[in-house]
């Protein structure tokens, strides 16, 4: 049994802004769960393609039911293999990752296809597959879910700190992060209490010597 997922999405930016950007979208905001990245190996193929493969490291937290099924000191990382082939004649773009740690416990193999959107020659369409599928039994449905779940989210994580990457490459103001607005709400909503709280206190002492 295998869970299958599939979704596209689009950036508002060129295919070679995309494909430039998707070199270095690490850093980002959005990816502090990104350790390491190295190039295992790459090459220029005959037909003018770049073929590439990278391993990246990931944290990995796990939920406290699957970490009894995990080494201690494996439960927090995981290792990606990462395969792409850039075709500059047909403008494609295609992504192969997948989990090399784990893999018996839950395995996430993701491919993704980067091409011209059909609608707008200016931006770029993003078609991204998953296959997620565990080999522990009596637990492979729970794992499954609780893998697709997290894969959505990284999904929308991963669009985000790819339109801030692309947004400093062109020199513009990134959008805020949600941590960041998060942050200066609760900083706005604690000077709003405090406020408050001087109101009150000043109210009663006023009320005190009447």
């Amino acid at each position: 049994m295998v869970k299958y997922y599939c979704c596209t999405g689009v950036l508002k930016s060129t295919w070679d802004q995309v494909c430039t950007a998707f070199w270095q979208r690490y850093p980002n905001p959005y990816s502090n769960h990104v350790l390491t990245e190295d190039i295992i190996f790459r090459e220029v193929t005959a037909d003018n393609r770049l073929v590439s493969r990278r391993l990246l490291t990931k944290t990995s937290r796990s939920p406290r039911w699957m970490e009894r099924y995990l080494p201690k000191h494996m439960a927090s990382s995981a290792y990606i293999v990462e395969d792409s082939v850039v075709d500059p004649q047909k403008r494609t773009m295609t992504t192969l990752t997948w989990n090399i740690s784990h893999a018996r416990l839950m395995s996430v193999k993701e491919q993704c296809e980067y091409r011209i959107n059909p609608e707008n020659g200016c931006w770029t369409e993003i078609t991204r597959e998953a296959r997620i599928s565990s080999g522990v039994c009596g637990l492979s449905r729970a794992i499954q879910e609780f893998g697709l779940a997290r894969f959505k989210t990284s999904v929308t994580k991963t669009m985000k700190g790819f339109e801030y990457v692309l947004a400093k490459m062109q020199g513009e103001t990134p959008s805020r992060t949600l941590a960041e607005t998060a942050t200066e709400r609760a900083r706005e909503t604690a000077l709003a209490a405090k406020e408050k709280a001087k109101g009150l206190a000043s109210h009663a002492q006023k009320k005190q010597y009447v």
